[in-house]
Formats: structure tokens, sequence, C-alpha cells
């Protein structure tokens, strides 16, 4: 067992002072880099609101570990402090023994404000929502407004903007920080709040709301109910996090990856092994739509065994073509830029890009195939060669990007993730008509 001496101690105490004016964020980067034991002892040795602040920006791992190393009364005094959506996020992340203890000493109101928000489906801003936020009602003056945020402002996510509502709790505005400073002492806060206010409803997908918050610059958005009764906040780190989550995500799919929320150095080979195995195998599969398409062709390639030392580059060029379409309209799908109604004029503008780009490619790769096999003694024409690799070429490219920026729309439009359409997909779909067009042109042009 680890024995920790009167100079441990010591030192320990004094990295507690010097933390106690850090930044939390630094202090749980400073607890991640030590060792599982001299993390927890100087956790514990942290004041207690402190402690709740830097808890809150812990790993999963070492949140866990911290709960089952404290006592129940520390447990208390932790979460308690969190703001209710840190509370929340912690506890769908860790295991049901510490979720239970967790919940056994948490006090009845806080557990079922939890237990409510737990409810709701992971992917609504229900679930990323807090509680704790300032209500104004419209007869106040500013004065009293003032007031009641000095009274209750310690314990709000967010003091910058209050939300005006009446008796049943509905909606009626929003005044800022900045109108109540500057607003005199005796004014009524119906007379100067923001009527004109944007909220969203508890069931609408966090990533809608992200692309909101992007849209008109908000630090925070008021959520109600379907009856417009204000139920919660949403403040913008988390939707930071959200974003993070979405683009990760996004990525991982895009790279044929099954998403996964564990870091990856802490995810253990088989679960790794499990996200990338059956996007292989699909994939692996499709492409052999390409071999078969080959030895269909068999032939051709007999004939002119040259043919196949184009293959390589109609496949990456019409690969490389669809993923740049693709990338853009994904983007523009994620941040709002795209939607299924500007299918056409996508549709119009990549037709436009793929013609250009196609014919210039097609002009440089009949130059460099003219002077490649010149000095050949080949059997045909070294003109028809490059006259047939061009037009398949200029085809391939053209095919590439009209598939590139239809299959996100097409996917968005079946509610399926437009990121799942993205290279491996159409790389795999581009590669089998590039063959298709590259055989067909050189069987009609040199009769084998």
């Amino acid at each position: 067992m680890h024995q920790v001496g009167t100079h441990d101690i010591r030192e320990f105490r004094e990295l507690k002072e010097s933390l106690r004016n850090s930044n939390p964020v630094d202090v749980a980067e400073r607890l991640e880099s030590m060792d599982d034991h001299q993390a927890i002892l100087l956790f514990r040795m942290l004041p207690k609101d402190t402690a709740a602040e830097v808890f809150a920006y812990l790993s999963r791992d070492m949140q866990e570990g911290i709960v089952n190393a404290i006592q129940d009364y520390e447990i208390t005094h932790i979460i308690d402090d969190l703001f209710l959506d840190d509370a929340v996020d912690f506890i769908e992340e860790m295991p049901a023994g510490v979720v239970k203890r967790v919940l056994n000493n948490l006090p009845k109101d806080k557990r079922n404000l939890i237990n409510h928000l737990l409810k709701y489906p992971d992917d609504s801003v229900g679930s990323i929502m807090t509680i704790e936020y300032v209500d104004l009602k419209e007869f106040l003056t500013v004065e009293q407004t003032f007031a009641r945020i000095r009274r209750d402002g310690v314990d709000k996510e967010t003091i910058y903007t209050c939300y005006v509502i009446d008796a049943q709790r509905r909606l009626l505005g929003a005044v800022s920080a900045k109108k109540l400073l500057l607003s005199s002492p005796d004014d009524k806060i119906g007379d100067i709040m923001d009527r004109d206010i944007l909220s969203v409803r508890t069931n609408e997908n966090v990533e809608t709301l992200a692309n909101d918050f992007r849209k008109y610059g908000l630090l925070a958005m008021p959520v109600v109910d379907n009856e417009n009764r204000l139920v919660g906040i949403v403040t913008v780190d988390d939707i930071l996090d959200v974003v993070e989550e979405v683009a990760t995500e996004d990525f991982e799919i895009m790279a044929a990856l099954s998403p996964s929320d564990e870091p990856y150095l802490k995810t253990s080979i088989w679960v790794l092994i499990k996200n990338r195995l059956p996007w292989l195998i699909i994939l692996m599969l499709i492409g052999t739509i390409a071999g078969i398409i080959l030895h269909s062709f068999e032939a051709a390639i007999a004939a002119i065994p040259a043919l196949v030392a184009f293959v390589p580059m109609l496949m990456n060029t019409g690969g490389a073509g669809g993923s740049q379409s693709s990338t853009l309209v994904i983007r523009g799908l994620a941040l709002g830029e795209v939607t299924l109604g500007d299918i056409l004029s996508v549709l119009w503008k990549e037709m436009r890009i793929a013609f250009i780009c196609g014919f210039a490619l097609a002009v440089v790769n009949f130059i460099r195939v003219v002077i490649m096999y010149s000095s050949e003694e080949l059997d045909f024409s070294v003109a028809l060669l490059g006259v047939s690799v061009s037009i398949a070429l200029w085809i391939t490219v053209f095919l590439a990007k009209i598939v590139g920026c239809t299959l996100p729309l097409l996917a968005k439009r079946l509610k399926l993730d437009p990121a799942v359409m993205a290279a491996p997909v159409i790389t795999t779909i581009v590669d089998a008509s590039s063959l298709l067009v590259f055989f067909g042109i050189a069987r009609a042009v040199f009769g084998v």
C-alpha cells in the first residue's frame, strides 16, 4: 500500500494553496496528470465549492474513481453543488452501481429533478438543458430584480440573461444584464424586456439547436414545453459539447468507423475491432463488384493489356472528385447552409464544376498519354488510347461529383446521417462506375 509521509502532505498542502486561485479546468488537468492515489488525495483537500467545479471537468474514469474512494457525505456535497446539467451528464456515463450510490445520497428534490431530466432522449434538447436560471415577473422593478439576482444568482448557471414568465410560467420575454444596468432602478421589467425572443422545445434535436446558436450568436436559449411554459435553458458551453460530439461522430462515420464515446487510448482493442470490422467487411464485399466488372472485360484486357495501367488513376481521381463534393454538401447540411429544397441548385452547381474540372483533367491526361506512349511500339493508335482514357476520365469525374453531391441529400431525405454517404461508400460506387465507363468506351473504340 502506498504510504504518505509528512513531507508528501506538506507538498500537497502547498500545491493546494497554489491551485486555490487557479482555473478549475487547469486544476482538473493537473489531477489527470497524477496517479489515482495522489489525484484523489489532492481532490479531497480542495475547498468544497472548488471541488465541485473541478469535478465537472474531470474525465469519466477519474470521476468514477473519486466517487468510489470518498465517503457518502462527500458525494452529496459534490453532486449537490454541480449544475444540474453537469450532474445529469455524469450520471448518464456512470455504471449502474455508481449511479445508485450517488442518487441514494442526494436530497429528494434534486434526485427527482435528475430523474426527470434523464427521461429525455439523448439527442433531444431536454437532455442537455438546465433548470438553474433566473426567472422574473413583469411587475418587478429593476431594483427589485437586482436584489433577486444577488439573492439567487450564485446558484444559477447564468445571470447574463433573465427570463420573464407569467403566473402559469409561460414565457413572455427576456432581459439582459446590460439592459438592466442601463435602465432606471424604478423601471418595470415588463417595460424594458425583449418580447421577441427565440425559444426551443424540449423534444427538438440538439443539432438543430446548435445551428441556431451559431446563426444568431446566442449565449443561452430558453426551453419551453408544448404549452410555452419555461422549463429550462441551454447555455453555449453545453452547445459546444454537442458540436464536438457531432463533429467527432461524423468524422468517424466518414472514415468508416462506428462512433465511440470513449477516448482512443482508453478504448480496448476489441471495442475498436468491433467498431471497424463490420464496415471493412461491408466495403470489402461491395468492392468485389469492381472485380466482377474487371472479370467481365477480360477479353478487352487480354487484347490491350495497357488498359489496366489506367484503372488506378481513374478510380482514384473519381473517388477524390466524389469526396470533394460530398464533404462540402455534408458540411452545408450540418451548418444549415444547404437544405433538401436546394437539391436542384446543388446539382446544377456541381454539374458545371464537374464539366469544367473533367474537361481540364481530360486534356492534361491526353497530353500525358501521348507523351508517355509515343515512344513505344503499340498495336493501336496512341491518340485513340489517349482519347479513350480521357473521355472515360471526363465522364468518371462528372458522375463522381453528381453522386457525391446527391447521396448525402438522399440520406438526409431518408432521415439517415448524411455522413454515412461519405468517402468509403461514394468511392466504392464511383469505382464500379468508372470501370464500366472506361472498358465500355475502350471496347467501342478498339472493337475488342
